[in-house]
């Protein structure tokens, strides 16, 4: 599974460049940032400063907060991706099988070592330092004595003084008696409960999610559903179906979050049925010993890679949630994520309750910008192709080849026409140095009772994808129709990317378009 060459660095860095100052870049960088929002990046200005700093998708998280305290916060995102000017993404995260304390009153519990707390799925005790009262009735029949529970703020990090460690002592009736390993205050109203490695029989898509999808979902096209919990393909083909029941929906992609070790033992399957994957580093560094997680990490997303889908690795910059700079750790950590070939990274307390959201995105765009730097496309793309084998697919073999001609030609950009987003995705698989600019071509449909134009979810999904950027061209420019039109839309991606700074007089360009039933890659050069 694993190369022994596997150090995906340009080889050699030479250390003044270290010293040179980062040249500015229109994007601040290839890899993607996913920006959870919540209490303090919900307004217009923070939302817009958000996007203007480096985020492309905004991530919805209904653990907490009701379907219109979001639906505020949604309305202020289509405000800002207005003024902004910048394109946005929108994903719902579920529940999903998640076990929650109930903290009716809200005030702070304090446990101290040694001393002993009571699991009870009865919700009408008041939360204290001796019960816990929790959402669900069958963690008595689930566990056994010596197992491991561990309960904290939401998105715990494992290492703070919020969050306590319990080892089960017995079970009585529906109650389950814990020791408390180290002492804690939990504060808030939402504390997370994980128990080690211990198969929790709950539905992956609640009612509550469902409900939520149905309504809110509904109403606002999302583009990506996350799907909390996966543990099986079957999770990811029930709310496949679920969406296809729901309108527009049916263009939803959908990522598996794998927070467990049943979603890693089932990891090849639920790749192939979902459309991306969200590593969710909070739960599974819980759940599988702390030395494993990296190597979970770099199988994973290599899986992704090689199969084309988006791989999100979540949990970076925690310390950020309270603090300006990231740690050495944490600076280091972000950086191998890119290298390792991940698409995107997810931020979710920093930006929801975090003091700094608008720094965090800067922060993690500019390391992730510096490591693109060194990211050894070469042999990645060699692997790839490797990996793919012959003979190759049609769309497969132009993909590869436009990125090669761009690579070998220096091209500033590579520019590519399509309709469904699918060839636009294959050229971005191959990690190219360079920007991919898609032109998404809207394709007009009909069901018999109104005209509408489809395009806007494929460009918007895009927005998660490594290296790749939409454009919605005006619907009357057919993707793959006479040569004169596409000239014009050619013109308008050329002069988008002028306007932008990617592309300057004397640039190459490489063009993948459809010219009749052939695809076509194409070097231009450009005059003054």
């Amino acid at each position: 599974m694993m190369h022994s060459n596997h150090l995906l660095l340009e080889e050699p860095i030479r250390m003044a460049t270290i010293l040179e100052p980062s040249k500015a870049n229109f994007f601040a960088a290839m890899t993607k940032i996913v920006g959870t929002l919540g209490p303090r990046s919900r307004s217009v200005e923070v939302i817009s400063s958000c996007l203007k700093a480096g985020m492309s998708v905004a991530r919805f998280d209904f653990s907490w907060g009701d379907a219109e305290y979001h639906q505020e916060t949604l309305e202020n995102l289509k405000a800002a991706v207005r003024s902004s000017k910048k394109l946005c993404a929108v994903m719902l995260d579920t529940v999903g099988a998640e076990l929650q304390v109930v903290n009716k009153s809200e005030k702070a519990i304090t446990l101290k070592a040694d001393d002993k707390v009571i699991l009870t799925p009865d919700q009408g005790q008041e939360a204290s330092s001796e019960v816990l009262p929790i959402n669900f009735a069958g963690l008595a029949k689930a566990v056994k004595k010596g197992d491991t529970i561990f309960v904290g703020q939401y998105l715990f990090t494992g290492s703070e003084t919020t969050s306590v460690w319990l080892e089960v002592d017995e079970v009585k009736g529906d109650d389950v008696v814990c020791v408390i390993k180290n002492s804690a205050t939990l504060a808030g109203s939402l504390f997370t409960l994980h128990a080690s490695q211990i198969h929790i029989d709950l539905p992956t898509l609640s009612e509550k999610d469902k409900e939520v999808i149905s309504s809110w979902g509904v109403q606002n096209k999302i583009d990506f559903l996350s799907l909390s919990y996966a543990r099986h393909a079957e999770d990811v083909r029930e709310a496949r179906d679920f969406l296809s029941k729901h309108g527009d929906l049916s263009q939803t992609q959908i990522f598996a979050k794998i927070e467990n070790v049943e979603g890693l033992t089932h990891f090849d399957e639920i790749l192939q049925e979902a459309d991306g994957i969200i590593l969710s580093r909070g739960n599974l560094g819980i759940d599988l010993p702390p030395e494993k997680v990296f190597l979970f990490q770099k199988s994973a997303v290599y899986k992704c890679n090689m199969a084309g889908k988006p791989a999100v690795v979540t949990r970076v910059v925690d310390s950020m949630t309270d603090n300006l700079r990231p740690t050495r750790a944490e600076a280091t950590d972000v950086a191998n994520a890119v290298l390792d070939g991940c698409d995107a990274i997810l931020l979710g307390a920093e930006t929801l309750r975090g003091l700094y959201p608008v720094e965090t995105i800067s922060t993690v765009g500019r390391i992730c910008a510096e490591a693109e730097k060194v990211f050894n496309q070469d042999q990645y793309f060699k692997r790839t192709v490797k990996f793919v084998g012959e003979p190759m697919s049609h769309l497969e073999s132009i993909a590869s080849s436009a990125v090669r001609a761009a690579l070998k030609v220096k091209a500033s950009v590579i520019i590519c026409f399509t309709s469904s987003g699918r060839a636009a995705r294959l050229i971005a698989k191959y990690r190219p140095t360079m920007p991919v600019l898609s032109v998404v071509i809207p394709r007009l449909k009909t069901n018999q009772l109104k005209w509408s134009f489809s395009g806007a979810f494929e460009a918007r999904q895009s927005l998660i994808v490594r290296g790749l950027f939409p454009l919605l061209a005006d619907p009357r420019h057919p993707a793959e129709s006479t040569n004169a039109t596409n000239e014009s839309v050619l013109k308008v991606a050329l002069d988008h990317g002028k306007a932008s700074g990617v592309i300057k007089s004397h640039d190459r360009v490489v063009v993948c378009q459809k010219v009749g039933d052939a695809s076509v890659v194409k070097i231009i050069e450009l005059e003054d």
